[in-house]
């Protein structure tokens, strides 16, 4: 930051990250803000009532502030966007009554122990504080999602029904995982055990109440349809994109996408299976021993050594790589309900950013199918591009680094990365690409159903694969169409489809954040022609931070 200049957006913005820490210590914790690790929100209507106040307050204090530079005013505009797109959302009832598979708070509560730290006697109380706490803040929930549902604003009976079921998997009643509270106090010292092990009872306990909650009292009102409408579809893609898009012309562009990807694919599959299908190539790739590991610490220690390895040969090559950023932690998650996700580091780097990847029951581990995902969670993919954001403190104020997030900035930066690999020749071996194809197909294939389901349209007569037309999209077609398209784990494919029925407009920014981002890149080489550099142009636009979709084209038209 330039010294000896006042700086209004940042010094506001800065005491916004303390109040909202203050009253969601979840977020304090994810983003390692310290001294609210023993802590969990008032999730009761006025602890939400709180947050929405706060949120208008300071939106209105940022916005009659004047910047005192350039950076001031990229982080007024990202800062306006973000906050003021929370309170339509909060206005609008979503943020108190969504209820999805994969976000909701009784995820965010479960999922925070993931990334508390246990090294100390300090640690490991803070833990049991938390946990004797999820009680009161649970109930707290309850009511909140009482007092929501008799308002009418609930979510989709199929989404109560899935996370009451994660629920029983979480807390043992089910599945093959265990009890995940039980198993997170396990290792806590022999002095602070019994104390740890009866507040984790307390928290399963609890949990498992609120999945009956979930299933006897949400699920009977829950609405029979997934599609939310196009008036909560163009806010909630709005909110993840960062920019308003002709969501007519991006589902057109999707099926032509898929289908530009699956040609590949068919190359591909003659690399590996010389004459055969994409089908055929699958099928030897996952009879191959070379590619499968007996088992997932096999697959965290395979995960660990990829992604240091791209470290090691990215820095000073394609990026300059600064040291707090080169550690990162691979990690299987302790519950399995699928997916992969990214933590990024503490303010102090203390806590060093971690890829987490989360397996279903059955499921096979096979190399081929996970290698893009490292790059997505990784570098150049997640890792690189939110530890500089929280590295950039010279840049960046803290709002910026620790709390703003766009899903079509990120999600489309980690999509992106994954081509760059391709680019720099990182996937040369057949079965590597067909699993980056792969990823790629099911992203496009999700820009398709999740516009499709949630705004009820009808299937194009003239579709690239000749599947369903006229045919109007329902839950049933959305799992027939992605099995068709995607080489999952069935158990994988199902809570991916739950997924984007729960979590309206997230699954395209993927794919559409990529978009931006090549056409960005193809227009700084235009202007720049002979003397464009892909290295400078990657860590200026990383340097910007987190940014909605159209205030990042008009940020990036500068680079």
């Amino acid at each position: 930051m330039t010294t000896g200049v006042t700086r209004p957006i940042d010094a506001r913005t800065d005491r916004f990250v303390e109040d909202y820490a203050a009253l969601d210590p979840l977020t304090a914790t994810y983003a390692g803000i310290p001294g609210h690790d023993h802590e969990l929100p008032d999730l009761s209507p006025d602890g939400f009532a709180a947050t929405e106040e706060l949120n208008r307050r300071a939106l209105a204090e940022v916005s009659a502030l004047s910047p005192s530079d350039e950076r001031e005013l990229v982080a007024q505009d990202a800062f306006r966007e973000r906050v003021g797109l929370a309170v339509d959302r909060a206005e609008a009832g979503i943020e108190r009554s969504e209820v999805s598979v994969i976000s909701s708070a009784a995820h965010a509560i479960r999922e925070v122990f993931d990334v508390m730290a246990t090294e100390t006697d300090d640690d490991w109380l803070a833990i049991g504080e938390r946990m004797s706490a999820v009680p009161d803040a649970l109930a707290g929930y309850r009511r909140t999602l009482t007092e929501e549902a008799a308002a009418g604003r609930v979510s989709a009976q199929r989404q109560y029904a899935e996370v009451a079921t994660q629920i029983r998997g979480w807390t043992g009643q089910e599945g093959k995982a265990g009890d995940y509270f039980a198993k997170t106090v396990a290792s806590a010292p022999d002095h602070l055990r019994d104390r740890l092990t009866a507040a984790a009872a307390a928290a399963s306990a609890a949990y498992a109440e609120f999945g009956r909650f979930v299933e006897a009292d949400l699920l009977p009102r829950g609405r029979e349809r997934d599609g939310v409408g196009r008036e909560h579809y163009q806010l909630a893609s709005q909110s993840f994109l960062g920019a308003r898009i002709d969501l007519e012309g991006t589902y057109a562009w999707g099926w032509q996408e898929l289908k530009r990807i699956e040609d590949d694919m068919v190359a591909t599959a003659g690399r590996i299976v010389p004459g055969g299908s994409i089908g055929d190539a699958v099928a030897a790739l996952d009879r191959d021993p070379a590619r499968i590991l007996p088992d997932r610490e096999a697959f965290r220690e395979w995960m660990q050594g990829k992604a240091d390895d791209i470290v090691a040969g990215f820095d000073g090559v394609h990026f300059d790589i600064a040291d707090p950023i080169k550690r990162i932690d691979c990690r299987v998650a302790p519950v399995n309900d699928g997916g992969a996700w990214y933590h990024p580091p503490s303010e102090d780097f203390s806590r060093p950013g971690t890829m987490w990847f989360s397996f279903t029951d059955d499921q096979v581990i096979s190399t081929w199918r996970e290698l893009s995902t490292v790059y997505h969670e990784g570098v150049p993919g997640h890792h690189l591009q939110c530890a500089q954001a929280v590295h950039r403190a010279d840049l960046l104020n803290r709002w910026q680094r620790l709390l703003c997030w766009v899903s079509g900035h990120g999600e489309g930066w980690a999509l992106y990365a994954e081509r760059l690999m391709d680019e720099l020749g990182y996937f040369s071996d057949a079965g590597d690409r067909m699993g980056f194809l792969d990823n790629q197909a099911m992203r496009a294939a999700r820009v398709v159903v999740d516009i499709g389901v949630h705004l009820g349209l009808t299937i194009p007569v003239d579709n690239p694969f000749g599947w369903r037309p006229g045919e109007v999209w329902d839950a049933d077609r959305v799992l027939e169409f992605m099995r068709a398209h995607t080489r999952m784990d069935d158990g994988q494919v199902r809570f991916e489809v739950n997924r984007y029925l729960g979590w309206p407009g997230q699954a395209p920014s993927y794919k559409v954040g990529e978009r931006i981002w090549l056409e960005a890149r193809g227009e700084a080489q235009a202007r720049r022609g002979a003397d464009f550099d892909l290295k400078r142009f990657h860590t200026d636009a990383l340097d910007l931070g987190s940014l909605g979709l159209d205030p990042l084209k008009v940020a990036l038209g500068r680079l």
